[in-house]
């Protein structure tokens, strides 16, 4: 299966960049691709073993998705792995640099759409991320 890999850096601490990742609360504000969608829901029982979701729907309610999958791996402030209910594979790292916090997801791609477009998607995802962790620093 051929893998993808996104990243970004984000300018805030470790235990925000964490907590805007992986608690649901947080995740509903910034996991989607574009202003026209929007996450409603999302459940995350963050430990090897537990099971996570996410409700991806455009906002005019003509599309709807949801990926959903099991942690292998979570190391706080570290890495997080996980197999996707269709059993693709994903890690997500965050590594501290000069900027920031360094996240990158590495992930299998799927068959349906082209490689470019997926990439493309899911950096426009941590992009929001980005964009929604670094709102909260500067508060």
């Amino acid at each position: 299966m051929e893998k993808i890999t996104v990243s970004a850096v984000i300018a805030a601490p470790i235990h925000q960049v964490w907590d805007c990742w992986t608690l649901p609360e947080h995740i509903t504000q910034w996991n989607y691709a574009s202003d026209d969608w929007h996450c409603p829901e999302a459940k995350s029982d963050l430990k090897p073993g537990g099971n996570f979701s996410s409700k991806m729907a455009a906002k005019d309610g003509s599309f709807e998705f949801e990926l959903a999958g099991t942690f292998d791996e979570v190391k706080k402030h570290q890495l997080i792995t996980y197999t996707m209910d269709d059993g693709r594979w994903c890690t997500v790292s965050f590594m501290e640099v000069d900027d920031g916090i360094e996240v990158t997801e590495v992930f299998d791609a799927e068959t349906q759409n082209p490689v470019e477009m997926q990439q493309a998607g899911w950096q426009a995802i941590l992009n929001n991320f980005k964009k929604y962790a670094e709102s909260l620093s500067s508060n």
